[in-house]
């Protein structure tokens, strides 16, 4: 992909994010991300049922690339089963430490594979899959909002 192709992408999630907004719901996994360094801070709302995640919503106020990170990461996620999204999100973090991944496992959160050549950047696009990791270990303890 391109660069402007990918600038693009990303300011499109930046401006309109996907599932922003927090929703009523007892059933739904929460997980709030800081970044001490910025403004960063995302809240996740994450309903799994049957090993799959059926519903992933957040709130917060971040800068384009975690903003982006997060509307690309829900995208890619949702109806996945919670183990390809473990997968996933072991790409997603091997692609941005500049390590090995399979770049059709990650669909348009490929587009951050530069991300890491700007270790300023990196914790911006890593936030929300730090706490979707986080949820995902959660949902297999049971462990759910109340």
């Amino acid at each position: 992909m391109d660069a402007v192709t990918k600038r693009n992408l990303m300011m499109k999630h930046y401006r309109e994010p996907k599932n922003k907004g927090f929703v009523d719901g007892k059933d739904y996994i929460l997980n709030t991300q800081n970044n001490a360094s910025c403004i960063d801070e995302v809240n996740l709302m994450t309903k799994i049922s049957n090993g799959k995640i059926e519903d992933i919503r957040f709130e917060g106020e971040a800068c384009a690339v975690c903003t982006a990170s997060t509307s690309i990461m829900i995208e890619t996620l949702l109806g996945k089963k919670t183990e390809e999204a473990e997968q996933i999100v072991k790409e997603f973090e091997s692609m941005i430490d500049g390590k090995e991944f399979i770049p059709d496992k990650l669909e348009n959160a490929v587009i951050f594979d530069d991300i890491g050549k700007q270790p300023s950047r990196k914790k911006c696009a890593l936030l929300a899959w730090w706490g979707m990791d986080e949820t995902l270990a959660q949902s297999k303890e049971g462990i759910y909002h109340e």
